[in-house]
């Protein structure tokens, strides 16, 4: 007898990324007369000044903020922030997963600048009341790996003496950010916007300029950290004038997925898709008892890389139903990252449908009722 199985989502692509590219992306729609072009011609600057445009009017940002395109995805936007800022002042970096832990990392034995860290496990994150603001601060806005996020900003003061610096690659364009209580802000095409990887987004407030414009750092900086020229600020980096070469092909990727985002309604309505999919992820949850938030405080879980609790589940349990899953077509990468609990994570970002949320949990039952017999 053949058997009955679940309808499949139609776009199964649950990846925390590079995540789902926006519901009307197809190669064909891709602007390619700049491909073979130099990005320092008049119509690659124009693309790359445009891209930036898109991204200040979706993200809402203040013209007070400068916005570049560099090197080395979000990681490479970060570590240029740190290498280039850090050191005139104490520091504190939070961590609550593994990315954030690359960046006390980063602060203690590459930059060895003795910070306070602030730690909490998966699932949780630490006290923000705890935070020093006469320090600079680090933290990651929403953790991609562990699925818990800053609540809001009300946390980062307003008369604050450090810089607060935010990893906001899995945040933006999905939760509502404060650019007021923001200094330094990155992120990364290849997250909420289901673009192509290797580019990073460095965002700069008037705070973070003039650290750049008045302090020099102890250490060497490689050239393509380098955003200060004769004591200013290296101003084209946030007109199109990247420090390397950037990929041409990924920036038309990404304006098609900003144009995307422009005209479904702007920020608010890419942030109300994620609260629906996350919302549909969480009525599926709710529904069965073998699953579970590993975040379980609502107000600091994710509505982006949502993580997941399996009953009795162990890493070889979750690798066996992941694969099960993606063997069917029914969905792909979900399984959790390989330094946090062993569990599944859903990216419920705008770029995926609500329908494919939903029609994912009978194939989460499917998957169970095979390997927990």
């Amino acid at each position: 007898m053949t058997e009955t199985k679940p309808t499949l989502p139609a776009r199964p692509f649950f990846s925390s990324g590079p995540c789902a590219k926006p519901p009307v992306w197809s190669p064909e729609k891709l602007d390619i007369a700049v491909l073979g072009r130099s990005h320092r011609s008049k119509l690659g600057k124009a693309r790359l000044q445009y891209c930036i445009d898109l991204m200040r009017e979706l993200l809402e940002l203040p013209d007070t903020h400068r916005i570049g395109i560099v090197p080395g995805s979000d990681t490479g936007a970060f570590e240029m922030a740190m290498w280039t800022m850090l050191g005139s002042r104490p520091v504190t970096t939070l961590a609550w997963e593994s990315f954030g832990e690359g960046w006390v990392t980063d602060a203690v034995k590459q930059l060895k600048l003795d910070p306070t860290v602030l730690m909490a496990d998966y699932g949780q994150i630490p006290d923000l009341d705890a935070v020093d603001w006469s320090n600079d601060v680090l933290f990651t806005w929403n953790g991609t790996t562990s699925g818990a996020r800053v609540p809001n900003a009300d946390w980062i003061a307003d008369d604050r003496e450090g810089l607060a610096f935010a990893d906001a690659t899995s945040a933006v364009f999905a939760q509502k950010i404060d650019w007021t209580k923001i200094d330094v802000a990155t992120f990364s095409w290849q997250k909420v916007m289901g673009g192509e990887g290797a580019h990073g987004v460095l965002i700069l407030g008037p705070r973070a300029v003039e650290r750049l414009e008045t302090y020099t750092p102890a250490w060497p900086l490689p050239k393509v950290f380098r955003l200060v020229s004769k004591g200013k600020l290296a101003e084209g980096v946030f007109k199109g004038e990247t420090i390397n070469t950037p990929s041409m092909l990924a920036v038309e990727d990404a304006i098609l997925a900003l144009e995307w985002g422009r005209d479904i309604g702007g920020a608010a309505a890419m942030r109300a898709r994620a609260d629906a999919n996350a919302a549909a992820l969480n009525a599926i949850v709710e529904a069965r008892d073998w699953l579970g938030h590993l975040v379980t405080y609502p107000a600091i879980r994710s509505n982006t890389s949502v993580c997941l609790t399996v009953q009795g589940a162990d890493a070889d349990f979750i690798k066996k139903f992941a694969k099960l899953l993606e063997d069917e077509d029914a969905a792909y990468d979900i399984a959790s990252y390989r330094d946090a609990p062993a569990g599944l994570r859903i990216w419920c970002g705008s770029t995926v449908d609500t329908a494919d949320i939903e029609a994912l949990g009978p194939w989460l039952d499917w998957a169970w009722a095979r390997l927990s017999a």
